[in-house]
């Protein structure tokens, strides 16, 4: 669709725990273009704790 591509930072990425259901990148893509990252699998715990510590900074 363009030059503009937009990239995913795992150190702020919560998958959206802790504001949706479900991750709203993967929701609003209107490709199948966001795969899971497998060198940054992280449980809905780690996420949680993820969203948590990144809300106090």
């Amino acid at each position: 669709m363009g030059d503009e591509i937009y990239e995913i930072d795992p150190n702020k990425c919560t998958e959206c725990v802790g504001h949706y259901d479900e991750p709203q990148c993967v929701e609003v893509c209107p490709v199948d273009c966001i795969p899971k990252d497998p060198d940054n699998v992280e449980t809905e715990e780690e996420l949680m704790l993820k969203y948590e510590h990144l809300m106090a900074q």
